[in-house]
């Protein structure tokens, strides 16, 4: 019954079927499937048929008449991998391992392609030979030798010009302590003007935000016309999802399964999570855990930063996807997520960089503060993002449920290590670069903090991402202005500054609570009567705004029950002041420093 398809099937098939590995006909579907996906056939037929890596290198290595090597055992030559190059040497699979009687032994993870690198190692060593490796054995050879390298590397892709990591945190303090200083002594030599400066800033970025919300309220209620279901696209691509790890033990295990959960050909999916090399605790978990044959996990070595986005960049030297994903430890993606992204960078433009799917929580309903979180969340992800988009503005990425075309990743130097908010600066610079962020409807639960301390620090990290990413983008404003053109740049002021500084004047803001309830406040000494109608009535309708967008942030959501809770959220927001407070303070004495958010509380979905 087998017969007739054995003819057709290739040599690695017919190998596999020699050695008893599988059947004739498993064989044949696999191939046909890789050579409809446009798959790497032997990765195909590992994973299709639960073949070892091991013994597929050894049924590659038989058919090309060469040896296996295992660089793991026996130790390449470092001197040969500086040749030329620990990245090459990744990208394309390959490891000059030992220089023996005269010749090079060049190992490969990909047999099928080294004839096209042939020419480029001969002139680079002279006589060369070759043998067959795994790509695991090839990797840990490459780190064993080179990590310093890939660290630094790590640290450093984005551009100078782009990066944080020069950050002058003594500068930054000075002129901030200066400001403070002229502020104070201004108000002691010209209290009347001085006043009315400080809140007229202060009311200007309320009048600013408020608009910029209202116009995004505005976008989300007119109709918009629903577009046809994106077709699957006939060659499914590799989607390599990166989870970096931190003190992540108590939710390993359930990591794996909401990844193996996901809808998407095993065979086609990548998941590499990001273990950082001091981290013993969440090692030994996952060494507990039997990791599916698609995911791998892979030790970030230590740098002069810790941070999600140095790990991302390491992750991403060793990831097999033309689709780059990011999830959180604790996130539990919709299933069907991951062919939701497909279709649509498929139906898409290539300026299309980036698609950030909606984030919600599954621990909602624990206590007050979740709620509001949650709340929070739903006006972000349903009403203010979409609103942004559709509106023409950059949109500031969140850190998780991200993906992007590899290709424009990498060429614009991946994350900024140094950056606490990565995710919102690597928004702007895909916007300055001329490409394009989508929201997309598919959901991923998440974990909302639900204590006031863990909560504010994790913002205070936000705010303070924020401040350097504002601060970075605009050392040269006439060059961001040209980049983004002047919506965007606009735009960019109102999000980022007016964030900024509407949470640390919120107290001043506050404090106008006086005049309606006829208490004194400085204002009433320095403004006519006209001039407070006009405060009063920005207030109100400032007020008007936030409420609205989180009514329908709710009502969006699915979730009514939150409604309740939306007047609550008065004394929700000043807890983002305290954290502003703590971000900027850190900002001037330690502004790489990554305040961990715990996770693990809440078994979730």
């Amino acid at each position: 019954m087998v017969e007739p398809f054995a003819p057709s099937l290739s040599p690695l098939g017919k190998e596999v079927i020699r050695r008893g590995f599988a059947s004739a006909q498993r064989v044949a579907v696999a191939e046909q499937d890789a050579s409809r996906q446009g798959c790497r056939l032997a990765d195909t037929l590992r994973l299709r048929l639960s073949i070892s890596a091991a013994k597929m290198a050894e049924v590659e290595a038989a058919i090309a008449g060469v040896g296996v090597v295992d660089p793991c055992k026996h130790k390449p030559d470092a001197r040969l991998l500086d040749q030329i190059g620990a990245t090459y040497c990744i990208e394309n699979a390959i490891l000059p391992w030992r220089s023996m009687a005269g010749e090079v032994i060049i190992l490969t993870a990909r047999p099928e392609d080294f004839a096209r690198h042939r020419e480029k190692l001969t002139s680079q060593f002279g006589a060369i030979r070759w043998a067959v490796t795994t790509e695991a054995a090839l990797h840990a050879a490459i780190r064993s030798c080179a990590n310093d390298t890939l660290a630094r590397l790590a640290e450093e892709k984005v551009a100078s010009g782009e990066s944080c990591r020069g950050w002058n945190a003594r500068q930054a303090a000075n002129i901030t302590l200066g400001f403070i200083a002229f502020a104070i002594a201004s108000l002691f030599a010209w209290f009347g003007p001085t006043a009315i400066a400080l809140f007229g800033i202060m009311l200007f970025w309320t009048a600013a935000n408020a608009a910029l919300k209202a116009a995004a309220v505005v976008m989300q209620l007119r109709p918009k016309a629903k577009p046809a279901p994106p077709a699957a696209p006939h060659r499914l691509p590799i989607v390599t999802i990166m989870v970096p790890l931190y003190h992540e033990s108590e939710i390993a295990v359930r990591l794996v399964d909401r990844l193996s959960a996901l809808d998407y050909p095993h065979d086609l999916l990548d998941a590499c999570l990001l273990l950082e090399a001091d981290d013993q605790m969440t090692r030994q978990a996952l060494l507990a855990t039997t990791l599916p044959r698609f995911m791998r996990a892979i030790v970030v070595p230590q740098g002069t930063v810790k941070t999600k986005p140095r790990a991302l960049n390491y992750g991403l030297s060793f990831a097999r996807g033309s689709i780059i994903g990011v999830y959180d430890a604790e996130d539990a993606p919709d299933p069907q997520q991951i062919r939701a992204i497909v279709a649509r960078f498929a139906a898409v433009g290539p300026k299309v960089a980036c698609l950030q799917g909606m984030l919600d929580f599954y621990n909602a309903k624990t206590n007050w503060l979740s709620r509001c979180f949650a709340l929070e969340y739903a006006t972000w992800f349903r009403v203010i993002l979409p609103g942004l988009e559709r509106l023409g503005f950059l949109i500031p990425l969140g850190g998780t449920t991200l993906f992007f075309r590899r290709s424009v990743l990498e060429k614009l130097g991946g994350w900024d290590a140094h950056n606490v908010t990565e995710d919102a600066d690597l928004g702007v610079r895909l916007a300055r670069h001329g490409y394009r962020t989508e929201i997309v409807r598919t959901v991923t639960g998440e974990e909302a903090n639900s204590h006031v301390w863990p909560w504010i620090k994790q913002r205070s990290r936000w705010l303070k991402g924020y401040a350097i990413t504002y601060g970075v983008h605009m050392r040269n404003p006439r060059q961001l202005l040209r980049d983004l053109g002047w919506r965007k740049f606009l735009g960019f002021q109102v999000q980022f500054l007016g964030t900024l500084t509407q949470f640390v004047t919120a107290p001043l803001m506050w404090s106008f609570w006086a005049i309606p309830l006829g208490l004194w406040h400085p204002v009433r000494d320095v403004l006519p009567p006209s001039g407070l109608i006009t405060l009063s009535v920005l207030f109100a309708t400032s007020e008007a705004v936030h409420l609205t967008a989180a009514i329908l942030g709710a009502r969006a959501s699915g979730r009514l029950w939150l409604l309740p809770w939306v007047p609550t959220l008065h004394l929700y927001f000043p807890l983002a002041s305290l954290a502003a407070y703590k971000g900027l303070g850190e900002l001037l004495h330690r502004p790489f420093y990554w305040d961990k958010t715990a996770h693990g509380k809440f078994g979730g979905a």
